[in-house]
């Protein structure tokens, strides 16, 4: 399983938004979907990385968060939980998207897990 997609939590979204697209020449624009989110765009396609995320700041996070893309959200928690990380935000829907949770590893370290559905609501 591999990193997919990254968040920037961040205080002033117009004050980030000038900065990363000033300094990276990323592109970033407000997300169509029932949150205020704003997706990055890094590069084009067909070059190495990953895309990402913009996010006004709430809850546990701070800085960035990773997402790691897992064919199974529910047995991924399970082996989270097993091997000592706790899930902070439970399982939500992204409609469109999949299903999201949020997680910190047994270092207190936070991440993102998605599982692919577009018909999730």
């Amino acid at each position: 399983m591999r990193v997919a997609h990254f968040e920037i939590m961040v205080d002033d979204v117009e004050r980030a938004k000038k900065f990363y697209q000033e300094v990276f020449a990323w592109k970033i624009e407000k997300w169509q979907g029932p949150i205020d989110y704003w997706m990055i765009t890094t590069g084009p396609p067909e070059t190495p990385g990953i895309d990402g995320g913009l996010m006004k700041r709430e809850g546990p996070f701070a800085g960035t968060v990773n997402t790691i893309e897992v064919p199974s959200l529910d047995e991924i928690v399970k082996k989270i939980t097993t091997a000592g990380g706790k899930v902070v935000v439970p399982k939500s829907a992204v409609p469109g998207v999949g299903y999201m949770a949020y997680c910190v590893d047994t270092e207190g370290n936070s991440f993102g897990i998605m599982e692919p559905d577009k018909s999730a609501q």
